[in-house]
Parts: structure tokens; sequence; C-alpha cells
């Protein structure tokens, strides 16, 4: 059983990156296409530290389904953005999340790649149902949307 995880999914977006970036390190923009907006309609929402790019802060607390966390922006470049990830509830996780982009024929490939520590019981749990299972729908969900949202702009 692996002590860490790691899940990874793309998509090609006909932009250029200049104007996918953009929807990645303003954490507010997330809510045009993030793949857990309307999980719970009364979710809490704060931000802190710079209005995008490195040291914006995102923190959020809602229902069961969207639980209580806080993302934060750690690494921008013209070709990736790196967020560091923790998770205080349901359960409490510290995760990495990157997004690269890279030119592809459609315009740009954006990839979503979510990686970190994987303690016993996710490790025990992850024979049911693994991580992959558990958050791989909710990247695609999210790239479909981000696609949309840039390639109807």
């Amino acid at each position: 059983m692996a002590k860490e995880f790691r899940v990874h999914r793309s998509i090609d977006i006909a932009a250029p990156p200049e104007r996918i970036l953009p929807l990645l390190t303003d954490l507010r923009a997330w809510q045009k296409w993030s793949p857990w907006e309307g999980l719970d309609p009364a979710l809490e929402r704060t931000y802190a530290g710079a209005e995008s790019g490195v040291g914006a802060v995102y923190g959020w607390r809602g229902n069961s389904k969207a639980g209580q966390g806080r993302m934060e922006i750690v690494e921008t470049a013209e070709d990736r953005v790196g967020i560091d990830l923790l998770f205080a509830a349901p359960m409490k996780a510290h995760n990495r999340v990157d997004f690269e982009l890279t030119p592809s024929e459609a315009g740009t490939r954006v990839s979503w790649v979510m990686t970190g520590p994987q303690n016993l019981v996710m490790r025990l749990m992850s024979k049911v149902y693994s991580m992959e299972k558990m958050i791989a729908p909710d990247l695609e969900k999210g790239l479909r949307q981000l696609k949309q949202v840039v390639e109807s702009s």
C-alpha cells in the first residue's frame, strides 16, 4: 500500500495560457468553475493575503459535503500554479495541488494533479475506495467546467 497518493487529470482548452492562468491564480474566480461549488449554498468563504498569485489564501467552512479547509497559492509561473491544501473536515489532510499548462494542438493542455500522504486508515480504505476513485471525478468535472468558462469568454 502506497504511503502517498497521486491523482492526475488533463484537458485541452482552446485558449492560450494567459487566458487560463487568471482563473487559477485568483481564488475568487474558482467560484466560476470549481467542481465543489454548489455543495453547500450557505458555504462560508474567507479570503486573505494577496489578491491573486503567491500568498493568496481561500478558506471555507460548510456542511458535511463541503467540509472545512484552506488553500494557499505557494507557486506561480507562466506554466504552473502550486497550491498548499489543508482539509480540516470531514477528515484532516495536507495535500499539494499543481496545475500545469503546456502547449497542445488545441491550444493549452491543463493538467490538475493532487498529491499527498496516505495515513494507515487511508491506505486501508484505499483497498475498497481509492483516492483515485474519490478525487478523479471531481478533477474531471472541474477541468470540464474550466474549459467551458474559458472557451465561452
